[in-house]
């Protein structure tokens, strides 16, 4: 399965998201960390639905950037 993952950058770190895996999330002090993090975090999260017998959420999310006039 491929989920859409957000990342958002903080000040001193970076965390992430996944729209369609509420709960699931990572922060790290680099893009790549984070990345790698919450890939192990989705998998662990999958796990856990799993053995508590609860279906997968279907990847739903997706992503489009939107260009504006900032000026």
């Amino acid at each position: 399965m491929r989920y859409a993952v957000i990342v958002e950058e903080g000040e001193n770190s970076f965390g992430a998201y996944v729209p369609d895996l509420p709960g699931c999330t990572a922060v790290g002090e680099t893009r790549e960390e984070v990345l790698r993090l919450i890939q192990e975090a989705i998998e662990f999260h999958i796990e856990g639905l799993r053995e508590d017998g609860q279906p997968i959420p279907e990847p739903s999310s997706s992503v489009e950037f939107v260009e504006v006039r900032a000026a």
